[in-house]
């Protein structure tokens, strides 16, 4: 693996002074003993809670997860470089590691960050849809997948990600092979969970993917949150499946400046049918939940 951020020279100086050394010394020893410190703080504020961060990455998808076992969990990417500064911003600065990535699906603005990431961190295992595409951001992250080297596992329903201390991915879909549909309707949908709580990630899947997954899964889809589904495509986010999902709050992870109209007035009215609340990446940047396995607060 090719980790390194900074090149390195060497080229002989003349010996420091005795007391340069001892000043080099104590300003190294200071600089460990605040990142020791930091770091103890960082870990003490979340014991017993997972954060799971919509990340702000435009017009695309990015969702970071810390499990309360400190296990880490990357689904997608965004479109662009700019998923590092986001994750510059929920990961300690000295962590150059990712447990498990997850691209959904092979869509330019959900893995095109995760080709940079890839490049960045070294990540233990990747999970992915067996869904095909033909366009150049799949050829490049097929390629970087395998530069990477990770454990390389094809998503399949019934697969059961355990994160430690109580918190678990389940993998609803796809069910099957999927390799010659549409990279939508080829979207791997996870359930978060962690005590009694519980998120929906959806990718881009379609109101056919929810009408299948109501039909196979029912009263068992309940969830507290809820991204909404194809950055709030109006093809996605039925009244069915909100119904069945039944979330405190809907998430749309979209950029401001789309050209799609997302979120669609359709599915916005469809979340104030039922009374839904939404929070949008757009308007608020970067939005992290947390949760202590009985409920769900907004950071």
């Amino acid at each position: 693996y090719h980790r390194s951020l900074f090149t390195y020279s060497w080229r002989y100086t003349f010996p420091m002074r005795k007391s340069s050394r001892i000043t080099g010394f104590f300003i190294l020893g200071l600089l460990l003993f605040v990142a020791i410190l930091w770091h103890v703080v960082l870990r003490e504020d979340r014991v017993g809670n997972m954060t799971v961060s919509f990340l702000d990455v435009g017009q695309g998808d990015s969702i970071y997860i810390e499990a309360p076992s400190g296990r880490q969990v990357l689904i997608d990417g965004g479109k662009n470089a700019s998923v590092l500064r986001r994750l510059a911003s929920v990961m300690p600065w000295w962590d150059r590691t990712i447990d498990v990535v997850i691209p959904t699906h092979p869509d330019a603005d959900h893995i095109n960050g995760l080709i940079d990431v890839l490049g960045r961190f070294r990540v233990g295992m990747i999970i992915h849809s067996s869904v095909e595409g033909d366009t150049p951001s799949a050829k490049a992250l097929n390629e970087a997948m395998r530069q990477e080297g990770s454990e390389n596992v094809i998503a399949m329903r019934g697969q059961i990600l355990d994160l430690g201390d109580g918190a678990y991915i389940q993998i609803l879909y796809p069910d099957r092979l999927v390799t010659h549909v549409a990279t939508n309707d080829g979207s791997v949908v996870v359930r978060l969970v962690y005590g009694k709580t519980a998120f929906m990630l959806t990718g881009d899947a379609s109101d056919g993917v929810e009408k299948f997954l109501v039909v196979l899964d029912g009263g068992q889809l309940r969830s507290d949150v809820l991204k909404a589904g194809h950055h709030g495509s109006k093809f996605s986010s039925s009244l069915l499946f909100l119904g069945f999902v039944n979330p405190q709050i809907g998430v749309f992870s979209r950029g401001c400046d789309n050209t799609y109209g997302h979120p669609s007035p359709e599915t916005v009215d469809r979340f104030m049918l039922l009374n839904i609340p939404t929070v949008d990446t757009c308007t608020e940047g970067t939005i992290t939940y947390v949760s202590d396995g009985n409920t769900v607060r907004q950071k």
